[in-house]
């Protein structure tokens, strides 16, 4: 399991990180606000640990610019301000848990683990091993998709959609089934916008022998495409 630390105490850090691999977890560190947006994106956790007292950006600001750009990671809020008033903000900007200092880590790591089982692939009929299609897949280590063992320069939103159809290639899944996976709890944004992000990944994956196919009424799907003549 891959977590990512944004913590900016280096003693607290030090510590979750030691006791955390121990425990047989992949923990990313991160010390500040403004570096975590990356590294998130980047390494594409199972669970983010996220301190709110952060320098460069507060930890609720990271929470809701990830948020605003389709990372649905788990997120655990751990942080001194333990006020039901603290707890509702975190919740209410896009945490799923939260955990006041000074806690247990036995507590702790169950509780990521919960978020981590919590988020497994949902959509009906996935499997629980990365999906491979005609050269494409699910890198086990960072979470980003591949083509032919070479990563895919896609943005949050793309690499959520094309993780989705990888889930179930070659069977449509419904444009609003893929729009609460690419747009997570963003009511302002209107279904046709799945639309945009649809057109761009198509013409990301033209040259890797995998189409993105619009069937009318039943969704979009992944299938090879024709060999030429």
């Amino acid at each position: 399991m891959k977590l990512l630390l944004v913590e900016d105490n280096p003693t607290i850090q030090t510590t979750l990180r030691r006791a955390f691999e121990r425990r047989g977890m992949q923990v990313i560190g991160c010390e500040d606000g403004a570096r975590a947006l990356d590294r998130w994106e980047a390494s594409m956790p199972d669970v983010v640990l996220l301190d709110l007292s952060l320098p460069g950006l507060d930890g609720l600001e990271v929470l809701s610019r990830a948020r605003a750009a389709g990372l649905r990671t788990p997120v655990m809020i751990l942080t001194a301000r333990g006020t039901v008033g603290d707890r509702i903000l975190g919740l209410n900007t896009g945490a799923d848990d939260y955990l006041a200092k000074p806690f247990d880590l036995d507590e702790l790591e169950a509780r990521i683990r919960a978020l981590a089982r919590r988020a497994a692939p949902s959509l009906p009929g996935a499997s629980a091993q990365a999906p491979t299609f005609c050269g494409l897949r699910i890198d086990a280590e960072s979470g980003a998709v591949c083509h032919d063992d070479r990563p895919m320069d896609l943005t949050a939103r793309e690499l959520a959609l094309l993780r989705a159809l990888l889930a179930r290639p070659g069977q449509a899944v419904a444009k609003e089934r893929l729009f609460e996976l690419v747009f997570p709890g963003e009511r302002e944004v209107q279904t046709e916008a799945i639309e945009v992000v649809v057109y761009r990944l198509r013409k990301k994956l033209a040259q890797t022998g995998v189409q993105l196919v619009t069937l009318r009424g039943l969704g979009y799907l992944l299938k090879a495409a024709p060999a030429p003549a």
